[in-house]
């Protein structure tokens, strides 16, 4: 049996039970919430970080490893297993997690700086590929590039707000900065520049528009930029501004993305069914943004915005963005890395990927809605308590609803994954 140890897909595997086991804290979390029995505050921070750092990060630094190398046509002699990468980055995370637990954040600082060292070293070696390659680096490349100069950064921010070296005064901005350094910063640009590509690959149809892609390149950075001058400076307008810029980004991107789609003549599977639906959360969260910017404009806002509003509002992004996109990806990458690994004979190999593939397409239609419905119940709850008091038994009902809408969907994925990993090849 093949080994998948450290190999990418395990980085991939391990970084989707962060982000499951990180979920069921969230849902908890929330519960707790809307029963008026909050849970204590760190361990929404162990929700936060569990995602993002042993979850998200994790899967980009297994995409990172997977992709890189053949956009720069330099995989031939490289290793395909990456132990010391892989202890670094899940020794990291849990020692973030044990810091916010414990309340000793000279821990997390010292975690960050593994995570920081971990991804310093990708980048290195990205950098070593990059010079030895006889291809120019292609626009997935440098989305990449500046998708890790946002995370050093985002993590600078971070160590400094860990060791203390931020003032207090200024905490709150800091803060601000470095969850959209991270999140928009890092996560998005790394997700939309490996769509450029992934969605193109699994349609069998070239990308709508290179133009285009090259103009989101140019225009979400900028956005980016003024939104984390507009948060350094606490300037309100300059946010809506920046906000503006990235929804016009998120909209040219998503135009090439679905035009892509509409000319291909694919009829779609589970991976491109998610990221489609993704892409259509990216816009809303976007829009999401620039109101919650501008509902704020006034002294006392038009519409009260308190701690389950924001859950809403970042979670269009973090489930119906992030985690949406996730599960498109490991829709396309298990099948094909399973089917790769196990069969080596490429004439053998294409029933065995469509045994896996119609595994992963299996109630396709009800996951996606499941994960959209779930998403969309957090925006439904948050907007009941405008006009309905929290211990009402409409909100208590919606909320449990969405709990269970977000449960089945993270458990039908996982048995689908599971089903297929199981699942071996013919003798």
């Amino acid at each position: 049996m093949p080994k998948l140890s450290c190999r990418p897909l395990t980085f991939l595997l391990t970084g989707f039970a962060w982000l499951l086991l990180s979920s069921l804290i969230g849902l908890a979390v929330l519960i707790g919430l809307v029963q008026g029995t909050p849970l204590p505050s760190w361990l929404r921070l162990v929700h936060v970080h569990g995602a993002l750092v042993g979850g998200v990060a994790q899967m980009i630094m297994g995409a990172m490893l997977a992709f890189i190398p053949p956009l720069l046509m330099t995989g031939q002699k490289r290793p395909d297993s990456h132990p010391i990468l892989f202890t670094v980055m899940n020794g990291g995370a849990l020692g973030m997690l044990l810091g916010f637990g414990f309340q000793r954040f000279a821990v997390v600082a010292a975690a960050g700086l593994f995570i920081l060292g971990a991804f310093l070293s990708v980048a290195g070696d990205a950098w070593r590929q990059t010079r030895r390659s006889l291809n120019s680096p292609p626009l997935n490349l440098l989305f990449y590039g500046l998708a890790l100069f946002a995370l050093f950064a985002g993590l600078a921010v971070g160590l400094g707000m860990a060791f203390r070296l931020i003032d207090l005064s200024w905490y709150s901005h800091a803060r601000l900065v470095h969850l959209h350094l991270n999140l928009l910063g890092f996560v998005t640009l790394t997700i939309i520049g490996t769509m450029h590509n992934l969605l193109p690959t699994i349609l069998q149809q070239s990308l709508y528009s290179p133009r285009l892609a090259r103009t989101v390149f140019f225009v979400l950075p900028v956005g980016i930029a003024v939104l984390i001058a507009g948060f350094a400076t606490a300037s309100l307008k300059v946010e809506i501004l920046a906000g503006i810029l990235l929804m016009i980004g998120a909209g040219l991107y998503a135009f090439n993305i679905f035009s892509t789609w509409r000319t291909s003549g694919h009829p779609g599977n589970a991976a491109s069914d998610h990221l489609l639906v993704a892409t259509f959360f990216l816009l809303l969260a976007m829009a999401t943004g620039v109101l919650v910017g501008i509902n704020s404009l006034w002294e006392v806002p038009l519409y009260p915005f308190g701690t389950l509003h924001l859950v809403a509002y970042t979670h269009l992004a973090l489930v119906g963005f992030i985690l949406q996109t996730i599960m498109g990806a490991l829709s396309h990458l298990v099948p094909v890395t399973l089917a790769v690994s196990r069969v080596p004979s490429h004439k053998k190999r294409g029933p065995y990927l469509a045994t896996l593939t119609s595994i992963i397409d299996r109630w396709r239609m009800v996951h996606v809605g499941l994960m959209s419905f779930g998403t969309l119940g957090l925006v439904l709850v948050a907007t009941l308590t405008w006009t309905t008091p929290l211990s009402s038994l409409t909100v208590q009902a919606a909320t449990w609803v969405t709990f269970g809408l977000l449960l089945a969907a993270l458990t039908l994925f996982s048995t689908k994954l599971a089903w297929a990993l199981g699942t071996r090849p013919p003798e």
